[in-house]
């Protein structure tokens, strides 16, 4: 691995550590507030608590005239297409299912990239790519949950996975132009103006009636400041760095650090398969980052004079 990239696969191992903590936050604040008050909310705290922060640094860029209709489309993507499809997605699907759907945006990533970017991508990447797939498989299937799900269910689902590589497209081509900083503040901004009007159609009686809820104001906040903020911030800027593909293949990587903060955090237990999924997800992630594979030398054949 060369030195100059290290800091791009602490970024992403980093926002993939945040990632996997969300669920554990979302699972709290679903105590009190229904998805879209909690995506809602999570936007607009991550909105203020990043310009407040950045304002006296100057980071945040100006946006071009010319790039608004990408930074709207970003936003169409991932906060609100891939939030609401993965989370209405799960009501029809078991979260076994919905887990192992999510894990192919890695799969999928190297033919969108290499359409749009022309991407180079190893038959070998692609193999530790589909090695990590089976390792989340073992760890998720080995919870013995259901398998249930309808048409509607994967359906929402697979078009969750293709707003999330859509994002990674698109954030690739901001990169070229915008800091890390200034593409999740602006994304996370627009986000509120897209979820504002299912908020107050669909969520607003329901706020109201709940109130505050001190219970949820601390999750909201890890949600805010790790989920939509620092977490965006360092997959925007290891995508810039070490390319769509590879970043999404750290994506994998979510339900098994899951796993592990469920087995310190809340006591689950990690079983021989489970142990078993998460090395076959790490190996797997190895093969998907290497670049090339080393070639084999030559040998020179001397042939006996007749």
């Amino acid at each position: 691995m060369r030195k100059e990239l290290i800091p791009a696969y602490i970024s992403v191992i980093l926002a993939m550590t945040f990632w996997s903590l969300t669920y554990v936050w979302y699972k709290m604040v679903f105590e009190s507030y229904n998805p879209i008050t909690t995506v809602f909310l999570r936007l607009v705290l991550s909105s203020v608590i990043l310009v407040i922060l950045t304002a006296p640094f100057r980071v945040l860029q100006k946006i071009n005239v010319r790039d608004l209709k990408y930074f709207l489309l970003v936003t169409l993507f991932q906060p609100f297409l891939y939030f609401l499809c993965e989370s209405y997605g799960v009501k029809f699907v078991s979260s076994t299912i919905s887990a192992v759907i999510i894990s192919t945006i890695p799969l999928f990533s190297p033919f969108a990239t290499a359409y749009f970017f022309r991407e180079k991508i190893l038959r070998f990447n692609i193999i530790g790519i589909i090695i990590s797939i089976i390792g989340v498989a073992l760890v998720i299937f080995e919870r013995g949950e259901d398998v249930e799900a309808t048409s509607l269910g994967i359906l929402l689902l697979f078009l969750a996975v293709a707003a999330g590589i859509g994002y990674s497209i698109v954030v690739k081509k901001l990169s070229g132009k915008y800091n890390a900083i200034s593409i999740v503040t602006y994304h996370n901004i627009i986000g509120i103006f897209f979820y504002l009007p299912l908020f107050l159609i669909f969520d607003w009686k329901h706020f109201i009636s709940t109130g505050f809820r001190q219970e949820a104001v601390l999750p909201l906040l890890e949600l805010a400041v790790f989920g939509s903020s620092l977490a965006f911030i360092f997959f925007t800027f290891a995508i810039k760095k070490i390319g769509v593909t590879k970043s999404n293949a750290f994506t994998n990587a979510i339900p098994v650090l899951t796993a592990i903060f469920a087995f310190f955090m809340l006591g689950e237990t990690l079983t021989a398969i489970k142990m078993g999924g998460i090395g076959l997800v790490i190996a797997g992630l190895f093969m998907s980052q290497i670049k090339r594979l080393p070639r084999m030398k030559r040998r020179t054949v001397i042939r006996p004079s007749e």
